[in-house]
């Protein structure tokens, strides 16, 4: 229910104020003069304009009628990284290597105080999107390819950007992205259908967005595509039926980036702006970004009878109840904390989230790296700080500088090792090599010549922007430009290689995996990813990541996700294995980890397990928590994740790690759509990673 005051507001708007109120307004594009224009007629919101320039265009607005203060929304998704000064953290990818809430929670709460500290109100993050086809060009953004741990993860970092009251100087408004399934799109095309059913919706995608209801989170973001033909703008059963009644969402809900004008020019379901306004609004739609035709069509639809006026007030109820959460009637501006953009409490916090992002995948033992005197760093990626950050910083957004000039600090993986190997006294020397995309740069007789007489090279290797993110989706996986054929001449030498795998998502390395010595995957880490690899190498800290997503061993072989349906004839391509090149939750430490004893009492549903550290090192283990559910309704996934824990353990201490699970956790969805646990046997599969041979395995009966 709406405050007294927003009901008041309303009812004191004209038909054209409550129309701009849900309109946003992309200031980069728009520019001041139009901006200006836009915020003395009461437009709901602008994006992407920042400082002294959001401060003028709120003075525009509070200078209106009824002087609504406006919401400014930013891409601040791995911190507020289109601000240059400001702290940039690891990919959404990266972070979830950690499988640590905290971390999530830190990253968001971080990044509400710089965004708050600019003035500005509110995040398009946490994406919640499951990335279960690595071609898809957003993979980066995502939690990964697991429903559990992805909804685990939103809950934490949709906490930290809203703390415990919105109104809060530092706090500021999380937005769920997108609603729903967008991630799933055939082909993995972005913006294209998936074709999945309502019944695969509510099992699979949902659960995420429903522990972001659950969270508080005050608006969501319809996705740009499709589901089974019908567009997510204009689809009043999972907007209004699904997100409002039945998931309980009490905030807003925004559109993504011109997606009414593309139910006219894309998607072709309306034949002009006037039919999509309609959809739109019809849908439950309540602000429009980027599509300022819905300002006119929708006066003219109420006009003519084709709208009741009482949905803008609905619309309008929604922004103005996020608004009033906000305090911004009392305080448009947020104040945040003078002086913390970019501060050194800040750094130390994306440090730590770039160290435990780093995922150990295989090693022979040339790691940590000891008793060398000469290391080789070979590669782009290894002196290359946009590979680096990756997608959503200031080089990419509002639009692509090519020119634009990296700000300090940041340390790539060269100068990382460069400075460590200085204070233990080793030669390192760096030969580019090639990158990702082939240039005038190549040069793999200098690299391999660099590397002759090292004690061992550290090949960094991945993929660049331009191969990654929205409108850049890939149709091969493979590493590329010349970085194999640099592998396979550095190999030749008989070095010992450390490779590190610096990229977006997963990508097929051909014999890497098999040759390499040793493989780190580091994902994009952020201004602080490259110390992080060179501490990690050089074991000034024990990798703990886990990976939270699988490896195809090529690219015909995705989707190679964890919870797949069984029943494939055979199991396997008949080229390929049957396992994927690397598995959900895998990763490796410094030490090692023994399993023992798992106990599940159906009664109380408490599992049990002894976990000891058996190796030299002090390590930290992720205890993952997995079940099946051996006979059902409807076919069910071989497995699913269900729960972890983390324990810190000693050389030689050992922990019984208990974990208190629920009765809802063994649910299904059923042919009515229903979520429901039905009665029978399960198995439960406790273990250092999704594999098979990784789990210890008991069941029970519900």
């Amino acid at each position: 229910m709406a405050s007294e005051r927003i009901e008041n507001l309303v009812r004191q708007m004209t038909l054209e104020e409550k129309a701009a109120q849900m309109v946003q307004i992309p200031y980069a594009q728009t520019g001041r003069e139009e901006s200006l224009r836009w915020a003395k007629m009461g437009a709901g919101s602008f994006l992407h304009v920042l400082g002294d320039d959001a401060r003028e265009v709120q003075r525009a607005a509070l200078s209106s009628r009824l002087g609504i203060p406006v919401l400014f929304g930013i891409d601040a998704v791995r911190g507020h990284a289109l601000n240059d000064r400001a702290t940039i953290f690891p990919t959404q990818l990266a972070c979830a290597c950690a499988w640590d809430r905290e971390i999530a929670k830190d990253m968001g709460k971080v990044t509400a105080r710089e965004v708050a500290t600019d003035g500005l109100h509110w995040t398009f993050s946490p994406l919640l999107c499951l990335s279960r086809d690595a071609r898809w060009g957003r993979v980066d953004e995502t939690f990964g390819e697991d429903p559990y741990l992805t909804g685990e993860l939103a809950a934490a970092i949709i906490e930290g950007y809203q703390g415990g009251d919105l109104a809060s100087p530092e706090s500021i408004a999380a937005c769920a992205k997108h609603f729903i399934a967008y991630g799933e799109a055939t082909g993995a095309r972005d913006a294209y259908d998936s074709s999945v059913s309502c019944r695969k919706v509510r099992e699979v995608f949902l659960p995420p967005f429903q522990k972001a209801v659950d969270a508080g989170c005050a608006t969501f973001m319809t996705a740009y595509g499709s589901i089974d033909c019908t567009p997510l703008t204009a689809d009043p059963h999972m907007l209004r039926d699904i997100l409002r009644d039945e998931m309980g969402f009490q905030g807003f809900v925004v559109t993504d980036w011109s997606n009414v004008t593309s139910l006219v020019r894309n998607q072709r379901v309306a034949k002009d702006a006037d039919e999509a306004s309609l959809l739109a609004a019809l849908a439950g739609n309540d602000m429009m970004m980027n599509s300022p035709e819905f300002y006119e069509s929708v006066i003219r639809l109420v006009k003519e009878g084709k709208l009741e006026e009482a949905v803008l007030d609905e619309a309008v109820r929604h922004i103005l109840t996020v608004k009033e959460r906000m305090g911004l009637f009392e305080q448009p501006e947020k104040t945040g904390k003078p002086g913390c953009i970019g501060c050194e409490e800040h750094q130390q916090i994306a440090l730590n989230a770039a160290r435990r992002s780093i995922t150990l995948l295989k090693n022979n033992g040339i790691l940590p790296l000891k008793k060398v005197k000469k290391i080789a760093v070979i590669g782009g990626n290894g002196d290359d700080i946009r590979a680096q950050y990756g997608d959503w910083t200031y080089f990419t957004h509002p639009e692509p500088i090519p020119g634009r000039q990296p700000v300090r600090p940041y340390t790539t993986v060269r100068e990382g090792l460069e400075k460590l190997a200085a204070e233990k006294g080793i030669a390192c020397e760096y030969a580019y090599g090639c990158g990702p995309v082939p240039s005038e740069k190549d040069d793999l007789d200098a690299a391999v010549k660099a590397a002759e007489g090292a004690d061992a090279v550290i090949l960094v290797v991945g993929d660049v922007v331009s191969q990654f993110g929205e409108n850049r989706d890939r149709a091969e996986l493979t590493l590329s430009g010349k970085q194999l054929e640099l592998f396979a001449l550095l190999r030749a030498l008989q070095i010992p290689i450390v490779t590190v795998l610096l990229s977006s998502k997963p990508l097929v390395m051909g014999t890497i995996p098999d040759e390499t010595d040793a493989l780190v995957a580091a994902f994009n880490g952020g201004a602080h990813g490259g110390q992080a690899v060179a501490e990690a190498l050089f074991g000034l800290f024990n990798p703990s990541g886990r990976l939270p997503i699988s490896f195809p061993r090529r690219t015909g072989q995705v989707p190679v996700y964890y919870n797949q349906l069984p029943g494939w004839h055979g199991g396997k391509y008949c080229d390929l294995p049957n396992t994927p090149q690397f598995v959900f939750g895998e990763g490796l430490s410094y030490t090692d980890f023994a399993y023992r004893d798992l106990t599940m009492d159906a009664e109380t549903l408490t599992a049990s397990v002894s976990v000891q550290n058996v190796g030299k090192e002090a390590g930290l283990e992720t205890v993952q928590v997995y079940f099946r559910d051996c006979v059902s309704s409807v076919i069910t996934p071989v497995k699913n994740l269900i729960a972890f824990r983390q324990v810190a353990l000693q050389p030689g201490e050992s922990q019984r790690v208990t974990i208190q699970l629920n009765r809802s956790d063994f649910s299904l969805v059923n042919r009515q759509e229903q979520r429901v646990v039905e009665e029978g046997e399960f198995t439960l599969m406790v273990g250092r990673s999704s594999r098979d041979e990784d789990l210890l395995m008991v069941n029970f009966t519900l």
